[in-house]
């Protein structure tokens, strides 16, 4: 019973500590004052090459359902805190123009859903994925209350250096009405 009680706890500490660790990087890339919950987060640096995709797209973006628009915006430092992702490590999407769009955390090397958010306008929205931290590598379909979010990679080879690169994709956000959303950025997994 003890032994069991260390486990919890250690994972703990660590989910913990992981979500620490996303936040502390959210605020490192950023030679701003920390983000209040009204400003977007600090955009992370894109390597050239990446094409460029709206932050706000235009109503044009947005393919079928009731003619709506879909609007991601990016996570500011108050919605990831608010958000209290549970995972060791995470991944996020960015576009070169608003980052990040998408954050998600989960567990390596287990069976729990990998838990992410998204802001689509100005509400944040939780989305679940099968799988942990490894299901997320080579990319991930989340699914959330009326919506499925797709990120699909489209190179092999990642764009940058680093612990941590980002690897050219796709976001696809399909909402429950049949309208459809695709951005092109970067998708980086890592602490």
């Amino acid at each position: 019973m003890t032994r069991l009680h260390e486990i919890s706890s250690g994972a703990r500490r660590r989910a913990a500590a992981g979500a620490a660790l996303v936040a502390l990087a959210l605020a490192a890339c950023s030679p701003q004052p920390a983000a209040t919950p009204s400003e977007p987060a600090p955009a992370a640096p894109i390597a050239p090459g990446v094409p460029a995709a709206p932050a706000s797209p235009d109503p044009a973006a947005t393919v079928g359902g009731d003619g709506s628009a879909i609007t991601l915006n990016p996570l500011s430092s108050a919605d990831l805190q608010s958000a209290a992702l549970q995972g060791e490590l995470g991944c996020s999407f960015s576009t070169p123009t608003a980052s990040p769009l998408l954050v998600a955390m989960g567990v390596v090397a287990s069976k729990e859903p990998a838990q992410g958010v998204v802001k689509v306008m100005d509400s944040v929205e939780r989305v679940t994925a099968p799988g942990g931290f490894d299901a997320m590598l080579k990319g991930v379909a989340f699914v959330g209350q009326g919506k499925t979010v797709t990120i699909a990679l489209t190179g092999a080879a990642p764009v940058g250096g680093g612990e941590s690169p980002g690897y050219p994709a796709t976001l696809t956000y399909d909402r429950a009405d049949g309208a459809k959303l695709v951005l092109t950025g970067l998708w980086t997994c890592g602490p």
